[in-house]
């Protein structure tokens, strides 16, 4: 089964007027390998302005699609700050030979009894 190709705007646009200039169908379908009927489409969208609208919906498209990539980015690096966070503020297993003081929960003092 073939491939759908897809053309830009300005090639459309060039093609419609090469035809509206004067070429056949005929040979500019053998020239740009193309369809006889989708340069007939071609030619009715580019004389009703279609295929500008097409330029501005294309421009639009590419910011749109720009905008997408940096949010994309942001979300990546937020994800990456939020494991890093994760991982940080997970107990850490203790020794089983540590001691814990009552008073204030981390390991007591070495010094023995009347030392201090």
């Amino acid at each position: 089964m073939a491939k759908h190709r897809a053309h830009s705007v300005e090639f459309k646009r060039q093609v419609s007027q090469e035809y509206l200039g004067g070429e056949t169908l005929h040979g500019l379908s053998k020239r740009h390998d193309v369809s006889r009927n989708l340069i007939r489409i071609w030619v009715d969208k580019f004389q009703a302005g279609a295929l500008d609208e097409d330029v501005a919906s294309a421009d639009l498209l590419g910011t749109y699609e720009a905008r997408i990539v940096a949010l994309e980015r942001l979300v990546g690096k937020q994800a990456l700050e939020l494991e890093f966070l994760k991982g940080v503020l997970q107990p850490r297993p203790r020794p089983r030979s540590e001691t814990i003081s009552v008073t204030v929960g981390t390991a007591a003092s070495a010094f023995p009894k009347g030392a201090n």
